[in-house]
């Protein structure tokens, strides 16, 4: 009995799964500087940069490990961080908005072309977090 009731509170509790979209938008200048830029919006918001992922690098030291020769990026970091504040409103409406946690602001260059990039949200609570990280790519696109 006790399975079943707990079964049937996870599944009220179940977010239902929904395909993420990027936003990118290009950035007119050196991978260095758009880095730069990322990095002093996120930390000009009061935050903190709790980890830098360089995929771009990982990509291009493994590709021969995995029998591939495909340069994908020149370079790509992505920078994960949290707020505080925004977390807490939203896990406050929904505790299983901790799924979306950390936020990641994305820096990628192919070929020369650079952008700044995040994935979309949920609509409703969730368009709080959006909100913050259009406000971190337009701050660094200034």
């Amino acid at each position: 009995m006790k399975q079943t009731v707990f079964a049937a509170i996870l599944g009220m509790m179940a977010v239902p799964a929904m395909a993420q979209e990027v936003v990118t938008t290009p950035f007119n200048g050196s991978f260095e500087d758009a880095t730069f830029a990322v990095e002093n919006a996120i930390v000009g918001e009061g935050l903190v940069i709790d980890f830098t992922s360089h995929v771009g690098e990982m990509l291009n030291r493994t590709g021969a490990d995995v029998g591939s020769d495909v340069k994908i990026f020149d370079a790509a970091d992505i920078f994960l961080f949290c707020s505080a504040q925004v977390s807490r409103e939203v896990m406050e409406v929904n505790p299983m908005n901790i799924a979306h946690c950390p936020y990641s602001i994305f820096v990628a260059d192919r070929d020369g072309e650079v952008v700044i990039g995040h994935r979309t949200y949920p609509e409703g609570e969730m368009q709080k977090v959006e909100a913050l990280l259009d406000g971190i790519v337009k701050s660094a696109l200034e």
